[in-house]
């Protein structure tokens, strides 16, 4: 896991330059282009926590990146590789992400640099809390100000001691509890958050895999179904994004962990996989899988997609040119480094962006922070009325035509929508939407040679269009 600051300095610098090189390709004037670009607040905060009988000094960061709408958005990792340009190059990458799948936030990032192994439940509350009272005074948490999210190392059980300790500092705020999200669904989290990622992923690969010119040209047919998989990472990202690409009919031949990896021309299951995991405490002596005891080897293997989940910069300079797969989606944040990104340009891999292809959470994080402000969850008013609506239908159906509609096929048409539905058709609406509209750019803009410049082109198109329409500069 160990990543060092020279890794989070050159992550920061490859954001910069897939910024500047999409810039040229659009009209804005370098004012704006440098306001698009710079963080506009960074809060570093030290504060300390008493652990066992100890004093510790705990060093913290929250970042916004982008007030050009509001509020900011994006997650709080605990890891020890935290460190002022990691959460500053994460910050950016959510304004982008954001402004890609037309969420209205602003971008921001957060993280405390411990690593959450070496601390109790009850130690990590109190971090967590207070670090959220440390946000509350400086004015960088809040429904309209910034809500942050899960990351690496954090979940809904941190989300729910951080609206919790929101709440009781703001106890006036009727809306306190839209102030972060990923909460668990009983402190007003959305259902379908927890998988979102992961589907957003799937539904990404799946809609380029949809355009038969597109995939003429790296020798595929269309569809997901018998195309070969391989995951690197099986966190929340690569586990469900697994399991949706085998439930599609995909064949999973290789997945990757970080002390090994296995692969299996003839298909792997995630849920035995894991399962073996549970009991050996590894992926590896899988039955009927080879081993690779270097996890690196396993993202060199023969496949059609590659989607790495996990960590920064795995495919580089080095291994880029091994790489066997035809699409590589980018589940994880920064997978490939910018030397990597050429390579793989070059050999005509079709490279799915992370600043598009992993938005999934923040697009169902939006729905959850929705819910939270109309105060009702999806589905409560119109599901009854839908249903209603469809049976008068059906018996329009079989008084006309004198048939009768068999069970099943009454049972699928009169379902009306639980949240559960109404997420999973909102995110993949934008999934599907976004990727056109970077395909798009891709296709007809002079010069643009891969989907990543497209997507920085459509996120900086529409935040500088922002920033033109606020009017004039004070």
């Amino acid at each position: 896991m160990g990543m060092t600051n020279t890794a989070n300095n050159s992550f920061f610098e490859s954001v910069q330059r897939n910024f500047d090189k999409a810039a040229q390709f659009t009209r804005f004037d370098q004012g704006i282009l440098a306001q698009i670009k710079a963080c506009n607040s960074i809060l570093r905060v030290k504060f300390p926590v008493k652990i066992g009988d100890s004093i510790e000094v705990i060093e913290a960061y929250r970042v916004q990146h982008s007030h050009h709408k509001l509020p900011c958005k994006g997650g709080i990792r605990f890891s020890m590789e935290v460190d002022q340009e990691e959460v500053m190059a994460l910050a950016a990458l959510m304004t982008y992400k954001c402004a890609i799948v037309n969420v209205p936030f602003g971008g921001g990032k957060g993280g405390i640099k411990i690593d959450s192994r070496k601390y109790s439940a009850f130690e990590l509350e109190k971090i967590t809390r207070r670090y959220t009272s440390e946000l509350c005074k400086k004015n960088f948490i809040g429904p309209g100000i910034d809500v942050p999210a899960p990351d690496y190392g954090t979940g809904a059980r941190e989300m729910s001691w951080i609206v919790d300790t929101y709440s009781s500092l703001n106890p006036n705020n009727i809306d306190a509890q839209a102030c972060v999200t990923g909460k668990p669904v009983s402190q007003g989290g959305v259902r379908g958050r927890t998988e979102a990622t992961g589907l957003g992923v799937f539904f990404g690969v799946r809609e380029a895999c949809s355009f038969q010119d597109d995939m003429e040209k790296l020798g595929l047919t269309t569809g997901i179904a018998g195309k070969r998989v391989i995951v690197q990472g099986l966190g929340n990202v690569g586990y469900h994004a697994a399991k949706y690409f085998q439930e599609a009919g995909a064949k999973l031949v290789g997945l990757i962990e970080y002390n090994g990896a296995i692969y299996d021309e003839n298909g792997l299951d995630v849920d035995q996989v894991q399962a073996h995991r549970q009991t050996t405490g590894g992926i590896l002596n899988y039955p009927g899988a080879i081993n690779f005891s270097n996890p690196a080897e396993g993202l060199e293997q023969a496949c059609d997609i590659l989607i790495p989940a996990a960590l920064e910069s795995v495919i580089h300079k080095d291994n880029a040119d091994r790489i066997q797969a035809k699409i590589v989606g980018e589940a994880a944040n920064g997978p490939l480094t910018s030397e990597a990104d050429v390579i793989l340009n070059n050999k005509g891999i079709l490279v799915i962006p992370d600043i598009y292809l992993n938005a999934g959470g923040v697009t169902v994080s939006y729905f959850e922070w929705l819910k939270n402000l109309s105060h009702v969850r999806y589905g409560r008013l119109e599901k009854r009325f839908e249903e209603n609506m469809y049976n008068e239908l059906i018996d329009i159906i079989e008084s006309t035509t004198g048939k009768r509609v068999s069970d099943l096929e009454r049972k699928t048409i009169l379902r009306g929508p639980d949240e559960i539905d109404l997420v999973h058709s909102g995110l993949e609406d934008t999934m599907i939407g976004s990727y056109r509209e970077i395909r798009d750019i891709y296709k007809n803009r002079e010069g643009v040679e891969d989907l990543r410049t497209a997507a920085f082109i459509c996120a900086i198109d529409k935040i500088g269009v922002a920033y033109e329409e606020l009017g004039i500069f004070p």
